[in-house]
């Protein structure tokens, strides 16, 4: 196995505690990780602390400059962080093909961003300014769906803004984030980035730490919401990219067919693990029936394996927990609606369940209710689209939806009615980095991409002169 280290005021270092990385499509380890202890953790924030002003201080063009060397390095290194991404992971190697040519797009974009000062008065009487100060130390913490991309997500702002970062990447998924500590070793000054890792036990020492300024973090809303409060003591910024339950509404005029592949598209992608996957399909009853024979049609055609494996277009779920929470999932859906494909958990070594569509559910059931956060759709029938907007909008979710029809105004009308922060017509997860990303409710706090996102990660000042 390969030695791996972390990342700690320029440093490669071996934690003060080791763990075992497991391979989701084998269920055994693939690798052997440091494990960072709080002593350690609170070296990296010293380091980043006595970093951050000279870095800070660089112009703008160099800390931009330094975000391309490292979108030039995750091409360098794109075919080991791919194959690394399967085997932590378990994403289809050309899923995570793709995660790697988005984490090198969105660096290449955040490279062109600028945040001028902008002068809002300037006569007789005065000159007044605005202006974007950095915050300091930042802290991101990051799920175990996308690795390497949302580990970018945080660098990038962060330090382009003029901070110093501490990524902590998800226990169970830290391979590739101790690469990307590598490359960035090469380009960044000690202590501007830092990577370390632990057992899912560092995070409240981190968000805590008075020193600690800023908190980015992508996870659940149940983790999203202790961060607040841990945070809140000392007024620490946060962004929280949350947990979502987006709807797809269905309208009875699409091309069943086309449809139906995007929908499964959109709610199986990354075996169903997206924060902004379709997690329930709201179909007009006029198609509800054909729908879902399409649907489930699909269902049975998807080659579910090791994601190394050729051919392979859904692989397994990433981790036990996270499987035992889905085979929950399945027995309510079994117990509430009609299975018309898949729902079995799959004899064989690791954490596989196949795509299950799943008919004759309404909401009020756990199935429609909650986010799944695996290969699970539920599809709703419904008639009035007065009454499916209101369903679609009972929930404590807000983060994405979509609306379907051949009538592109209409849908649109629906659309701008989800309370939601992406809605989208005749597309799903269609994100970039030039597109802003927020969560209404429950589903995040602030706002994360583009000149809003990098915003986040400085402090307004506003510099008012008399004349």
């Amino acid at each position: 196995m390969t030695d791996y280290a972390m990342l700690i005021d320029g440093q490669m270092v071996p934690g003060d505690a080791s763990m075992e990385v497991l391979n989701p499509a084998t269920g055994t380890a693939f690798a052997t990780v440091p494990r960072a202890s709080a002593r350690q953790a609170d070296l990296a924030i010293a380091a980043a602390k006595a970093a951050q002003p000279a870095w800070g201080a660089r112009p703008w063009a160099e800390r931009q400059a330094a975000i391309v060397a490292l979108a030039d390095a995750v091409a360098a290194n794109a075919d080991e962080l791919a194959r690394l991404l399967t085997q932590e992971q378990g994403k289809p190697l050309p899923e995570a093909q793709g995660e790697v040519a988005w984490t090198e797009g969105y660096l290449r974009h955040y490279a062109t961003l600028d945040l001028p000062d902008r002068v809002i008065q300037d006569d007789a009487s005065g000159h007044i300014a605005v202006k974007h100060k950095p915050l300091g130390v930042v802290v991101g913490i990051i799920a175990w769906n996308f690795p390497l991309l949302v580990a970018c997500w945080k660098i990038a702002p962060a330090v382009l803004a003029g901070n110093a970062i501490v990524l902590k990447p998800a226990p169970t998924t830290p391979v590739t984030a101790l690469v990307l500590g590598r490359l960035c070793r090469e380009i960044f000054p000690a202590g501007v980035v830092n990577i370390i890792t632990d057992a899912n036990d560092l995070g409240p020492h981190l968000t805590s730490h008075p020193d600690v300024a800023k908190i980015g973090f992508t996870g659940s809303t149940a983790t999203g919401k202790a961060i607040a409060g841990s945070a809140a003591s000392g007024l620490k910024r946060i962004t929280l990219e949350l947990g979502g339950n987006d709807p797809a509404i269905v309208l009875d005029d699409v091309d069943i067919k086309a449809t139906a592949q995007a929908i499964f598209g959109n709610a199986f992608l990354n075996c169903g693990q997206v924060c902004l996957a379709i997690k329930r399909a709201y179909v007009h009853e006029a198609i509800y029936d054909a729908m879902c024979e399409e649907l489930a049609r699909l269902a049975e055609q998807a080659i579910v394996g090791d994601g190394l494996e050729q051919g392979t277009t859904i692989g397994p779920i990433q981790n036990r927990a996270q499987f035992e929470k889905v085979k929950g999932f399945l027995e309510t859906a079994r117990r509430d609606g009609k299975i018309v494909a898949g729902g079995e958990v799959m004899d064989r070594a690791g954490y596989f369940i196949r795509p299950t569509i799943v008919r004759d559910v309404t909401d009020g059931q756990q199935i429609v209710d909650e986010e799944q956060f695996g290969p699970i759709l539920p599809l709703v029938p419904f008639r009035d689209v007065e009454d499916v907007i209101a369903r679609a909008n009972a929930s404590d979710y807000g983060l994405g939806g979509s609306v379907w029809s051949a009538d592109t105004d209409r849908a649109a009308a629906i659309a701008g009615r989800i309370e939601s922060g992406q809605v989208w017509v005749n597309q799903h997860i269609a994100i970039g980095p030039h597109i802003p990303m927020a969560g209404f409710k429950s589903s995040g706090l602030g706002v994360e991409q583009a000149e809003e996102g990098l915003a986040e990660y400085t402090q307004l000042q506003v510099i008012n002169v008399k004349r």
